[in-house]
């Protein structure tokens, strides 16, 4: 039995609930692609908090817990300052939160670059404190004898190549990579090395649409695009740019909602009920009993 959880609504709090073992595993994932094709494109999304793995599980095969939390979550300018701390302690919610999906964890910034061993050390900490079942890290050829040195070592490795928001600084902004045909050759042998270094899949973020392609075409792992192609094996969004939270998102992003217009204007009809003295009522207080 895996646990899951579900609201009281007598209290409107989280509370475990015993569920079918359902959750999917790192080899099925790897099975979507099946002789260089997958007829059903996986569905990634990030996920947070354990509300949020609750609402999204039921309609993704995996959720990611980015470091991109940084920014939605904290403010911070980058996902550079995003610390082990944060990803164990938000990772450990949507595991919680969670029944269905592969739940992987980003490794921050500097808590795997140094060596195979150090990465080694923050991966089995992550996974240990938060029960997820892989760890996804930024880098590709470079990256190449960590995600081996992790995997012959039983830690399932996500591999991300193309733009890599951790070397932003080194990059010089977040504009499309590829461009180039050195980038171009560059992009498409991280993604073979990081395939070859065992790598159960790989994101491939803020890349022309051919290196996109070409990718796929080359590996024998899931790709999955964000700001790539439809012809990736999957996507995945940060799911507050996709539900539109935010009022400037990457031109990647679809919008599929404008979930903050929603809260503010009932944030609004809150204030302004409260400011009446028309809430609370009736049915919201408690009276005697006759």
């Amino acid at each position: 039995m895996s646990t899951t959880f579900t609201l009281d609504t007598s209290t409107s709090r989280a509370n475990p609930t015993p569920a079918p073992l359902k959750r999917l595993t790192v080899p099925a994932i790897q099975r979507r692609k099946a002789d260089g094709n997958t007829e059903e494109p996986l569905v990634m999304l990030t996920a947070y908090t354990a509300r949020q793995a609750q609402l999204l599980d039921p309609h993704c095969d995996m959720l990611l817990v980015g470091d991109s939390l940084g920014q939605v979550i904290y403010g911070l300018p980058s996902t550079v300052p995003v610390s082990l701390d944060m990803m164990c302690a938000h990772g450990a919610a949507v595991v919680r939160g969670s029944y269905h999906s592969v739940v992987i964890v980003d490794m921050p910034f500097g808590s795997y670059e140094a060596s195979p061993q150090q990465a080694f050390e923050s991966a089995a900490r992550i996974m240990k404190e938060t029960g997820c079942a892989a760890v996804k890290l930024e880098g590709g050829e470079a990256m190449a004898e960590t995600i081996s040195f992790l995997s012959r070592r039983g830690i399932p490795v996500m591999a991300h190549i193309g733009l890599t928001p951790q070397a932003v600084n080194a990059l010089g902004g977040y504009a499309a990579r590829g461009r180039s045909d050195e980038e171009e050759k560059k992009i498409i042998n991280d993604g073979k090395a990081v395939a070859e270094a065992g790598a159960f899949a790989v994101v491939i973020e803020g890349v022309v649409e051919p290196i996109a392609i070409a990718v796929t075409q080359a590996v024998s792992i899931p790709t999955i695009g964000i700001g790539a192609s439809a012809q990736c094996d999957g996507q995945v969004l940060v799911t507050e740019d996709m539900l539109g939270m935010f009022e400037r998102v990457p031109r990647f992003v679809k919008r599929y909602n404008d979930v903050a217009t929603l809260i503010s204007e009932t944030a609004a009809s809150y204030a302004a009920e409260v400011r009446a003295r028309s809430f609370p009522g009736e049915e919201q207080t408690y009276q005697p009993k006759k």
